[in-house]
């Protein structure tokens, strides 16, 4: 299965923008759709006009036009058309340090990033069969959003990168309003204090990699440490600094099976710069060392 770089990337800018469009005349076109791939980035994906079959991991879901949905990092997907059918999408493509804690803090947005932080960790069936279909008025706000990016990148004028990334901030809000709305409809709202575990852990997940701090969560969502290790505790049962060292240690696991990278450069992919502490603690959480869990793989 392939597993795309970051070849999209200009300038060491973690993003990339492009659109494109999946058609099927004859059984000769099938060989031209995306198989099922895997990203080492993150992916957004507007549906701007027609009708597919998205293919995710082991199933697969219809999508049409003005649908809205995330890919994660090593998330496998591709797409089913059938013949007479076209679909044109605009892909883009970002690694999470597109948004620095220092602007997301600045700007306070921290609780209007679900799209993002919540609703791409939720489980499938929440995930996809409730996925995001714009309004008309919205969609076109948002395809002049995405028309604006294309435009930034493709003529890379002085201060393109920031423009970028205010405009991806706007796309997000505008997209997690519309995910509360849609919440709101289907009646399953969480309570306060779960809806700020999943968005803080869905922020651990993005960032896993980055020097992460009790305080420093703190300050990025608003709430006192003492207050944010109590409403962890009570509902994973796990505290917050538990919480990142299990999705680190998942992460490693994950880059132990798919790449050949020296078990040092694994530790500071996800953020341990002391190759000892990692191994301490892989060995504490997996029950042997990542030496041994990737020789034991099939």
């Amino acid at each position: 299965m392939r597993m795309f770089d970051y070849a999209f990337m200009v300038d060491g800018f973690p993003f990339g923008v492009k659109s494109n469009i999946h058609d099927i005349h004859d059984i000769h076109d099938i060989h031209d759709l995306p198989n099922l791939h895997k990203h080492n980035f993150v992916e957004l994906v507007f549906v701007k006009s027609g009708q597919a079959r998205h293919l995710f991991n082991d199933g697969s879901y219809e999508i049409t036009t003005n649908d809205v949905y995330i890919i994660n990092q090593g998330e496998a997907h591709g797409y089913a058309l059938d013949k007479g059918e076209k679909l044109e999408i605009i892909n883009c493509m970002f690694l999470p340090a597109l948004f620095p804690a220092s602007l997301l803090q600045e700007l306070q947005i921290t609780q209007s990033l679900d799209f993002f932080y919540v609703q791409p960790f939720l489980n499938n069936e929440r995930r996809f069969h409730h996925r995001l279909n714009l309004p008309v008025q919205d969609a076109m706000r948002a395809l002049n959003i995405l028309d604006g990016m294309m435009t930034e990148m493709h003529n890379r004028h002085q201060g393109y990168q920031t423009f970028i990334r205010l405009q991806m901030i706007e796309l997000f809000i505008l997209l997690s309003r519309n995910y509360s709305f849609q919440e709101k409809k289907t009646g399953k709202k969480l309570n306060n204090n779960l809806m700020m575990v999943q968005r803080i852990s869905g922020y651990i997940e993005r960032h896993y990699d980055q020097k992460i701090t009790i305080p420093m969560l703190a300050g990025l969502f608003a709430i006192s440490e003492r207050q944010l290790n109590r409403i962890f505790k009570q509902e994973i049962g796990l505290s917050v600094i538990e919480h990142l060292h299990n999705v680190r240690i998942e992460k490693a696991k994950y880059l132990l099976r798919e790449t050949g990278e020296k078990i040092i450069n694994v530790a500071l992919s996800v953020g341990y710069d002391e190759p000892s502490f990692f191994n301490r603690l892989f060995v504490r959480i997996v029950g042997c060392s990542p030496g041994k869990y990737r020789n034991n793989i099939d």
